[in-house]
């Protein structure tokens, strides 16, 4: 029971502390994560048949907005879109600049920003199925929205093709059972790291524990 009080603690402590850290201190916070999120960016697996392949970015991306709240979150997946279109080799294959997956770099800006509004705001949130429901949504229509319209339009620039089937069959089909996966390991990630207690002055304080969720 000690060693469970102990890290209950420790994850309040940490949760506490990014929530009064200073700007300067939550940007060097934020530049930590984006370059996290530039290593996992490297495990990748290509597909042959498409210009998207699987990367573990997006296992990043979803607790990226978990580990910084609200703003940060988001500040860090624009950090990250910012420097890599500027010329950092740290998007998926050391590679940088705009291309096919241009729109799924900003739905990543998008999701972090929604996964941390609700961590924050809601300690329910927090439980492993609110947060991936929250992290489901996040992947497949804040990220894949966004992201399949930009290749739609970059198909369509660079080989003339129009078909939305098309489109969803390169940058949606071959990902689904692996975002699937990756939402359950970051919802049981983020379940496992955030603390069940209040710490920002929660919307739901005080009420959440006669109907939360496992």
């Amino acid at each position: 029971m000690e060693l469970v009080a102990s890290i209950n603690q420790v994850k309040y402590d940490y949760f506490r502390w990014r929530y009064e850290l200073s700007i300067p201190w939550k940007l060097v916070l934020a530049l930590s994560v984006a370059g996290a999120i530039g290593l996992l960016a490297q495990v990748r697996f290509p597909i042959p048949w498409s210009p998207v392949p699987i990367t573990g970015q997006t296992f990043g991306v979803l607790l990226a907005g978990v580990l910084l709240g609200r703003w940060w979150g988001g500040i860090s997946l624009g950090i990250y879109g910012g420097l890599g279109i500027a010329g950092i080799p740290w998007f998926t294959g050391m590679s940088s600049g705009l291309g096919a997956t241009g729109g799924y770099i900003i739905g990543f800006i998008l999701a972090a920003l929604f996964l941390g509004y609700f961590t924050d705001k809601y300690i329910r949130a927090r439980s492993f199925t609110s947060m991936l429901g929250l992290m489901l949504v996040a992947n497949f229509v804040i990220i894949y929205v966004p992201g399949l319209i930009w290749l739609g339009l970059w198909m369509n620039t660079t080989v003339g093709v129009e078909s939305i089937g098309a489109v969803l069959a390169l940058g949606a089909a071959p990902f689904i059972v692996g975002d699937i996966t990756k939402a359950v390991l970051a919802a049981l990630a983020a379940r496992g790291m955030t603390p069940k207690k209040a710490y920002n002055d929660e919307a739901d304080q005080g009420k959440w524990a006669s109907w939360r969720l496992p």
